[in-house]
């Protein structure tokens, strides 16, 4: 049976719908496509490969990373170091106090102290014949020392070269000089006038050398480095510059068991400078930390010894005016005294004294807080209280009013981030402020119950003589300013105590080392395969999307899947000059292939197996249309079929060059009746194989073929031959051939391999499937040799290369595909 025909048996309408229609991915195809490409892979992988060893070796910079560990100890709240409420400007959750210092150490104002403290903002470098190393500080022989009263130029590269005895060549680039240069000590760009490029000089260490864009000098480092390096690159940058990339390369963490543990990490391209900075970072952290602890307790304290100078005086004035009276007035003794009356008077007045002491305090407080005057501030023990929200609202506010001057210099005042601060700073205002107002609303009430009692307990006094009266009163005016004095002696002592107390509450656990770390980073591994895989995939992804995009036939079992079409043959490459295959290689694989198109063709034509007329067509011209038909023509004439090939492609005709025929006389002018069949007719080397050429070319090509003439002329023909093979037109161009199908006994569809467009096969399956047309057959053509016939479709036609059967298969190689395709079968047939 034709393959493709069986599949035809039962077809229902709905299946219709589907022929024509070819997969949008062939993985067959693909997959071929990469095997014959493997060169291509070969060299995109050396190319990675010297690619991602040059980046390794040459371009890639190492990153270390070391870290600190540090213990927070649970202190008592401070207006500088909050434990309790940070969360409220933060909206963070849990250690508060780590994490006030995790943003004090991410802060700019804490890392630009270091950029200036450290001279972070000079970068050292040195530079071999393709790569730059970056050095620490302590790595370089000498230390550059700006000028910063004096504009310097950032980011030009300042080389110097060591040249003994203390000596350095300056060498700068030859241009890049610029007129826009750095103040270090405003923090600003200024533009100056134009100049020329600054000369190379040799200068010794401590000695100045000054450009109109530079202005430094070098200073030795007393520790001499082990290594002596050729050059010394140096990189000034700017303050800001300097701050933002080290805050991007410091990370801060907490340990997952105990949230009092700080671990804290900084990155860099090189170690010592990343352990120098963490140690120098946290030491200067614990000074601040303890500055700051102190400082409250310092106001406090302060605060205090005035209060109680103040106080002393009121006290030695009323003992004064006490003694007075005694002497004066001879009032030693009161008799008939109420000494249980007097003794409630004295312990209420006391306990007025030391509220009234306590909100004298409490108004100082609210004073600073409102005038921002934090560095004043006293502790709220001074007024006899201790509320963590009104601490941590101060703290809050503090650290607000820092990050408002940070924003000031980025954002204009109108902007929403100014605005969401403004926000925030009302907010903690209004928290600050209603704890004070609830204390003082505490002690207002306490107050106007003392004075009540007071009032009570007093009426008894009334009955006393004036002058007795007098006495008491200046007595329990002593009392009062006495009680005074005490309770601010006593807040006196507990500040002291808690200044003599006082200790940093940062223990650093581990500090930072340089303990011969390797990199960190870039995964130059991981680098290199990347490399490697992208100069990989390039041919893979071209060749994917040109399978993607790729139309034309290439698969065999596509083909007949697709279309339902019966193939009646496959091809091979024709490797003659001409088109006579058959004649000139009769003993080929590609004659034996006409054979089997031969001997297929007599199924096309029905029950009655008489195929006399045979109809050669295609999509478009250059797929072998006349090819196939001289071939077939030519293998019915050698089998002693008369036989007769028409050449009836008249707007292109072909086949008298290969038969060396004159194209004078032909089909064109016999249908227009120029002349007669026998003038027309040309024999050929082949006996039985006679050719009539198209002729000259006819204005109307298609109103002959369609002549009734035409069809008479194929009718008698029929009387004198065997067979009749018609070249006709493509089908894909004109319709020519569709009227000339309805007078043939079989029509030869011919699809020629990696050439033949998907698309143009659908109308031919459809007017088949459609009943429109009849005996149709594929012939595919020109396909490729060295993959064998039938690779990709299984039916072998031609018997396929490489088993030594044809002439032509004596210095074959079989692929390496059909190999193993035919060692799997093989072992499957054995073990049936």
């Amino acid at each position: 049976m034709i393959p493709g025909k069986e599949a035809l048996v039962g077809k229902n309408e709905p299946q219709k719908e589907k022929y024509g229609s070819f997969a949008l991915f062939d993985i067959e195809h693909f997959l071929r496509r990469i095997l014959r490409n493997w060169y291509w892979f070969v060299l995109m992988l050396s190319i990675g490969y010297a690619v991602s060893w040059f980046y390794g070796k040459y371009y890639a910079q190492n990153i270390y990373s070391s870290d600190l560990k540090l213990s927070i100890s649970n202190s008592t709240a401070s207006y500088f170091t909050p434990s309790q409420s940070i969360n409220f400007i933060w909206g963070q959750n849990g250690n508060q106090d780590g994490i006030y210092l995790k943003k004090m150490l991410l802060s700019r104002s804490h890392n630009e102290f270091l950029v200036k403290e450290l001279d972070l903002f000079v970068n050292y470098s040195t530079k071999g014949v393709i790569k730059s190393t970056y050095l620490d500080k302590s790595d370089s022989p000498v230390f550059l020392e700006v000028d910063r009263k004096h504009l310097q130029q950032v980011n030009y590269p300042i080389t110097l070269t060591p040249k003994g005895n203390g000596s350095y060549k300056i060498s700068l680039p030859e241009e890049g000089q610029s007129t826009h240069l750095y103040s270090y000590d405003a923090e600003g760009f200024q533009t100056i006038e134009s100049y020329g490029r600054p000369s190379d000089k040799i200068i010794k260490v401590n000695e100045w050398y000054t450009t109109p864009n530079l202005r430094f000098k070098l200073v030795p480092n007393p520790v001499v480095p082990t290594i002596n390096f050729e050059n010394i690159i140096i990189n000034l940058s700017t303050v800001n510059d300097a701050v933002n990339g080290i805050v991007s390369t410091i990370g801060v963490d907490f340990d997952k068991e105990i949230n009092t543990i700080m671990i804290i990490s900084k990155t860099g391209f090189n170690l010592n400078s990343t352990v120098n900075f963490l140690n120098k970072s946290v030491t200067e952290l614990q000074k601040k930390r303890f500055n700051d602890k102190i400082k409250v307790d310092q106001n406090t304290e302060q605060y205090l010894k005035g209060s109680l100078a103040d106080i002393r005086k009121k006290l030695d004035s009323s003992a004064a005016y006490v003694n007075y009276l005694k002497v004066s007035e001879q009032l030693y003794d009161i008799t008939n005294r109420d000494e249980k009356s007097l003794q409630k008077i004295k312990e209420l007045e006391a306990k007025k004294a030391d509220i009234l002491s306590k909100m004298n305090s409490l108004n100082s407080i609210r004073n600073s807080v409102e005038s921002q005057g934090f560095d004043k501030m006293i502790s709220p023990s001074a007024a006899g209280f201790d509320d963590g929200l009104f601490t941590a609202s101060v703290s809050e506010l503090k650290a607000l009013y820092l990050k408002k001057r940070e924003l000031s210099s980025i954002y204009t005042p109108n902007s929403e981030p100014i605005k969401e601060i403004n926000r925030l700073i009302n907010e903690a205002k209004a928290n600050s402020s209603g704890s004070l107002r609830n204390v003082h609303t505490v002690y207002t009430t306490e107050l106007n119950k003392i004075d009540r009692q007071i009032a009570e307990t007093s009426t008894d006094l009334t009955t006393y003589p004036e002058k007795q009266r007098k006495f008491l009163d200046a007595e329990r005016g002593y009392n009062m300013i006495e009680a005074t004095y005490n309770s601010l002696l006593s807040r006196q002592n507990e500040s002291q105590m808690r200044l003599a107390t006082n200790q940093s509450d940062i223990t650093v656990i581990d500090p930072a080392k340089n303990l011969g770390q390797g990199p960190i980073g870039p995964n130059v591994k991981g680098t290199k395969m990347t490399i490697l895989a992208g100069f990989l995939a390039f041919p893979f992804v071209l060749i994917l999307l040109g399978s993607l995009f790729d139309s034309k036939i290439r698969n065999i079992k596509e083909l007949v899947s697709a279309t339902k079409i019966p193939l009646l043959g496959v091809i091979g490459n024709n490797n003659n000059e001409n088109m006579l295959t058959v004649l000139n290689s009769p003993k080929s694989s590609v004659a034996e292939a006409f054979r089997g198109v031969r001997a297929n063709v007599r199924f096309l034509s029905g029950e009655d197996n008489n195929s006399k007329v045979i109809l050669v067509t295609s999509s478009v011209g250059g797929e072998g249309k006349t090819y196939v038909s001289i071939n077939l023509a030519s293998v019915l004439g050698l089998s002693d079929k008369k036989t007769i090939l028409l050449g009836m492609d008249l707007r292109k005709p072909k086949i008298f060059g290969d038969f060396n025929i004159d194209n004078k006389l032909g089909i064109s002018n016999y249908l227009t009746g120029e002349t007669s069949i026998d003038q027309i007719i040309n024999k050929t080397k082949i006996p039985n194989l006679d050719v009539a050429t198209s002729g000259p070319i006819p204005p109307n090509p298609s109103e002959l073929l369609m002549s009734e003439r035409n069809i008479k002329f194929i009718e008698e023909l029929k009387k004198l031959y065997d067979f009749i093979i018609i070249d006709s037109p493509p089908v894909g161009l004109v319709a020519d051939s569709y009227e000339l199908m309805k007078h043939s006994d079989a029509n030869l569809y011919v699809v020629r391999h990696e050439y033949t467009e998907k698309y143009m096969l659908k109308m031919i399956t459809e007017k088949y499937h459609n009943n429109e047309i009849k005996h149709l057959g594929f012939v595919y053509n020109d396909y490729i040799t060295k993959q064998g016939y039938g690779y990709g479709y299984g039916y072998g036609y031609g018997y396929g290369y490489g088993y030594g059967y044809f002439d032509e298969d004596k210095n074959y190689t079989e692929p390496i595909l059909i190999k193993i395709k035919n060692k799997v079968r093989a072992y499957f047939d054995r073990n049936k």
